[in-house]
């Protein structure tokens, strides 16, 4: 069966039909008939299992190179299927069949299902369309559409106040702007748009600008910082499930995609130049600072959105190494972070679900009455923080193994954000699932969630076992054929000494969170030692009150650039309104007051103005 498809994909232009017209097509019918819940559900998931069909097929096979003419300027329709874009192409579609079934669920009831699945099934086609896109300006089409969707997405019962849909539209959008003007560099470099045509740039002089640009653009998709405080301002007003989708899972995918065909394909990233330290260097900040807000969030899809930040940081790391252990590293903490957070999310939507709120400082002891919920969460929040034998424990130690190789700054920053994630982690799960049983009053019972809701975050959970305990299968069969790596990197790693270390800092986190707990008298305050701590309180202060955040530093830049035009307006306004006027008007008296009939003084002004002439003819000459 999958070879009929595959052979049906291969030929013409089957493959976009299906993959990027069929999704687009099915969200418009979900959006034209989202008032018949049940057929509205099966063909979601329908579609969604027949994209998961289409993404296996092509994965099994040895790949399809398709071109059809567009145009004359170098934007022809090319599409290229390898094995490290099926890869990504089966992770999509894998991720995206949970999120639709977990979406179907949250939102029945909801009368924004229909235009949120639009959006959905739209970006799914323009991820499936950036994927096989071998052309840099087609893929840019495809990456601009997504924008598009997530604009959307954020306006969604939020048309009376746009700030969340705003900010993302201008810090993914500067980013996009940075990406198409690498794509512009890159391609006057290489002299083509074709990824696969492409010599391995050197880093250097002009190219040097295309590709952090072309970085700059790819990690921003992905959530990484400079451009990332629109996810938490995002988390407090868009639908849970889209939680799930983009900062959890699918712009993940597609932004570390793109990074990855920049160090192995487009650039020759060299490991310890200026190019691959400023990459580990965005990495690394992005891990730290993005889970020290987390830390003091009181809010559990705030404090899940701060981590989805962070996570991408060791991401980055790993690929900005450009060693082959940092690489398989960050690839294989992409696919664990798609997994773990994605279930995180679940977990927060099913208890907003049951309760209405995710308001830390208002449930608390759900445990008793969600338990599913709750060892879905305790096994996904284990695995991000990097607690063996689960999946995240592995891919960090790669990732810290290359940094480490790199440079010690590097591995400290990588271990302090895992020390950080730990801390925060236990905090949010003691608050909300232990303890005494506290939930809004309004809600006159507590129960576990639908088997809808449970059945994609158990799938999920079992992943963080299974990608840990066997991880022979994502490492050895997975990513390492699709970078064309012999390299075996399974199994307990290599380095004892970076495992007790790891194993320690986790047992430090445990020991701070229990010292901060006996402090505070609660598990949401045990991190407010370190919140209010000296020094560390005014940073927080002022992180809090938005004074690090780019979006503002943008803004602020955009309100000085628009005086200074307002400034220059009014100023040559003035020149020719009043400044002109006054100079003819004062001429016009001061002739008035020479014009008295005196005729020495006219003729002082002749000759005066003949020696005046005379002089300028002398300067000339």
């Amino acid at each position: 069966m999958l070879n009929s498809i595959f052979l049906f994909l291969g030929s013409g232009a089957n493959i976009i039909w299906f993959l990027v017209v069929l999704p687009a097509a099915v969200g418009i019918v979900l959006r034209l008939f989202n008032r018949s819940y049940l057929p509205g559900m099966l063909l979601a998931l329908l579609s969604a299992v027949f994209n998961l069909l289409l993404a296996v097929s092509l994965y099994r096979s040895e790949g399809i190179e398709l071109l059809f003419p567009f145009s004359s300027g170098g934007l022809d329709i090319a599409l290229r299927i390898d094995g490290f874009s099926s890869m990504f192409l089966l992770f999509v579609a894998a991720g995206f069949l949970l999120i639709t079934l977990y979406s179907v669920v949250f939102l029945k009831g909801k009368g924004y299902s229909g235009i949120f699945m639009l959006y959905m099934f739209i970006s799914l086609a323009m991820i499936n369309g950036a994927l096989m896109s071998d052309n840099l300006g087609v893929m840019l089409f495809f990456w601009e559409g997504l924008l598009c969707t997530l604009f959307g997405i954020l306006l969604i019962n939020n048309m009376h106040s746009p700030k969340a849909a705003v900010k993302a539209l201008t810090l993914a959008g500067t980013a996009d702007l940075l990406l198409m003007l690498g794509i512009i560099v890159t391609a006057t470099q290489s002299g083509t748009l074709y990824m696969s045509q492409m010599q391995k740039l050197p880093v250097t002089g002009i190219s040097a600008v295309g590709f952090i640009c072309m970085v700059l653009g790819a990690v921003g998709k992905a959530g990484s910082m400079p451009f990332h405080s629109w996810i938490p301002n995002a988390a407090d007003d868009a639908p849970t499930p889209f939680m799930v989708a983009f900062p959890a899972a699918l712009e993940k995918f597609l932004g570390i995609y793109l990074v990855a065909r920049i160090v192995l394909e487009i650039y020759d990233l060299r490991p310890g130049s200026g190019a691959s330290v400023a990459v580990m260097t965005i990495g690394t900040l992005t891990i730290v600072l993005a889970v020290a807000m987390a830390l003091i969030q009181k809010d559990m899809k705030r404090l899940l959105s701060y981590h989805a930040i962070s996570q991408v940081g060791y991401m980055v790391l790993g690929l900005g190494t450009a060693l082959p252990v940092g690489i398989v590293g960050g690839l294989f903490h992409m696919l664990n972070h798609v997994i773990y957070k994605s279930c995180l999310f679940m977990t927060a939507g099913s208890v907003e679900i049951q309760t209405g709120t995710t308001d830390l400082r208002k449930i608390g002891g759900l445990g008793r009455k969600m338990p599913l919920t709750m060892v879905c969460f305790i096994i996904s929040a284990l695995a991000i923080s990097g607690v063996p034998p689960l999946n995240g424990f592995f891919s960090k130690e790669l990732v810290f193994d290359a940094a480490l190789e790199s440079n010690v700054i590097f591995y400290l920053g990588a271990l302090l954000g895992a020390f950080l994630t730990a801390i925060s982690f236990l905090k949010l799960g003691r608050a909300a699932f232990s303890g005494e049983m506290q939930f809004p009053p309004e809600k006159k019972d507590l129960h576990e969630s639908s088997t809808g809701i449970l059945l994609p975050m158990g799938v999920l959970a079992v992943l963080c076992v299974l990608f840990g305990v066997v991880n022979r299968l994502p490492l050895d069969r997975i990513l390492g054929p699709a970078l064309g790596d012999g390299g075996i990197y399974s199994g307990w790693p290599h380095s004892t000494v970076l495992v007790v270390i790891s194993v320690a800092v986790l047992l430090l986190s445990l020991g701070d969170h229990l010292y901060g707990n006996k402090r505070s008298g609660s598990a949401l305050g045990a991190a407010d030692h370190i919140h209010y701590a000296p020094v560390l309180k005014e940073i927080y202060q002022a992180a809090e009150r938005k004074l690090f955040d780019p979006y503002n530093w943008l803004i602020s830049a955009a309100k000085g650039l628009s005086a200074l035009a307002v400034s220059i307006e009014n100023g040559i306004t003035w020149l020719y309104d009043d400044g002109v006027v006054a100079v003819v008007k004062g001429a016009g008296n001061m002739m008035q007051r020479f014009s008295d009939g005196n005729l020495s003084r006219y003729l002082i002004v002749a000759l005066t103005g003949v020696v005046g002439l005379i002089i300028l003819f002398l300067i000339a000459v």
